[in-house]
C-alpha cells in the first residue's frame, strides 16, 4: 500500500508540471496556476508519508521543507482572492 501512495504522490508531485506548462502555452506567457500549488501539496504530502514510512530522513527533509512554500502560496492567492471580492 506505501508503495502506491508514494507512486501516486510522485504523479502528482510531477503532474504539476504538465499542468503548469499547458497552462503557461495556452496563455503564451509564464503562469503557475493554483492547481499548481494544490498538486504540490498534495504530492509533497503523500510522499511524505511514504517517506515516514520508509524512514528516509533525506526524503523527509526535502518534502517537509515544501510544505511550508506551499501553503504560504496558496494562503496568499486566498487572501487577495478574498480582498478583490470584498473590495468590488
Amino acid at each position: 500500500m506505501w508503495v502506491s501512495v508514494g507512486l501516486l504522490g510522485q504523479v502528482f508531485f510531477t503532474g504539476r508540471m504538465v499542468v503548469q506548462w499547458i497552462t503557461s502555452e495556452r496563455k503564451r506567457r509564464s503562469v503557475i496556476p493554483v492547481a499548481f500549488w494544490w498538486m504540490s501539496l498534495l504530492g509533497a504530502c503523500m510522499l511524505l508519508l511514504y517517506f515516514i514510512w520508509r524512514k528516509d530522513i533525506v526524503g523527509i527533509l526535502g518534502q517537509s521543507t515544501g510544505l511550508f512554500i506551499y501553503l504560504r502560496n496558496l494562503r496568499l492567492i486566498y487572501r487577495e482572492r478574498r480582498s478583490s471580492l470584498t473590495a468590488s
